[in-house]
């Protein structure tokens, strides 16, 4: 089994919401929560929406909204008219610019050590017809090879279509591709059914037992894919790097 290829879901991935700007929302409103404890409600929100009958029952855009108002839950942020109208401010805010606009430290370096081993990095996600400018605006673009967003192509994780136009577009071949996503039942079970690998990235480790290899950080997923666990490289041993 060879690995060539890398699909790779944006937010949650690559980037992560400004919580900053969703306390200071918040404020301005007379609600008061710090940034720190909406990132650690976060990944627990997420957890909580990953069930298949939200995933299924829900277009990407009001999960969204359903993500935000579980983080607040998760806060001890009870819902009013005040979190109501900050969440209305914040969706304005993601349809121009994105508010998932925090580009974890680690993650240039780790997508040059991917790069570095010889593979095609697809960036392949649910977003709202902004994603390339989004990507652009954060400085990533030179770091990845082709970039597909779901409102473009008229189809959204987990619906297989998304992964086979991306295998189209990047000249991908679905049995030497993995698709790394933050959502099991979105990210998992579209790209299996579209024949693709999986890995889940689990930062909080809240998914354990799931059938699928895990990593923390794309730091560990470079390491792990340098050591050959993803599968056989096509570069050289010797000009292979850790990642980490």
């Amino acid at each position: 089994m060879r690995l060539e290829t890398l699909f790779l879901d944006a937010g949650g991935v690559l980037m992560n919401p400004n919580f900053a700007r969703v306390s200071d929302a918040l404020a301005r409103r007379g609600v008061q929560v710090a940034a720190e404890r909406l990132v650690a409600a976060e990944a627990h929100a997420k957890r909580a929406l990953d069930v298949e009958r939200t995933i299924l029952a829900t277009k990407d855009e009001d999960r969204g909204l359903l993500y935000f108002h579980e983080v607040l839950a998760r806060a001890g942020v009870a819902r009013s008219a005040a979190t109501d109208d900050a969440l209305a401010e914040l969706g304005d805010y993601q349809r121009t610019h994105n508010l998932w606009e925090r580009v974890p430290a680690e993650v240039p370096g780790a997508l040059a050590a991917l790069r570095a081993l010889g593979l095609r990095l697809v960036v392949v996600s649910n977003a709202n017809g902004t994603l390339e400018a989004h990507v652009a605006r954060l400085g990533l673009t030179s770091l990845v090879d082709t970039i597909l967003d779901s409102a473009v192509e008229g189809v959204e994780k987990p619906d297989p279509r998304l992964f086979r136009i991306a295998l189209d577009r990047s000249g991908a071949s679905p049995d030497t591709t993995v698709h790394v996503g933050d959502f099991y039942q979105v990210d998992v079970v579209g790209a299996r059914a579209a024949g693709l690998r999986a890995v889940l990235v689990d930062v909080a480790g809240l998914y354990d037992g799931v059938d699928c290899p895990r990593v923390a950080s794309l730091t560990e997923l470079a390491g792990r894919a340098a050591a050959g666990e993803f599968g056989e490289l096509t570069l050289p041993r010797s000009r292979r790097i850790s990642g980490n």
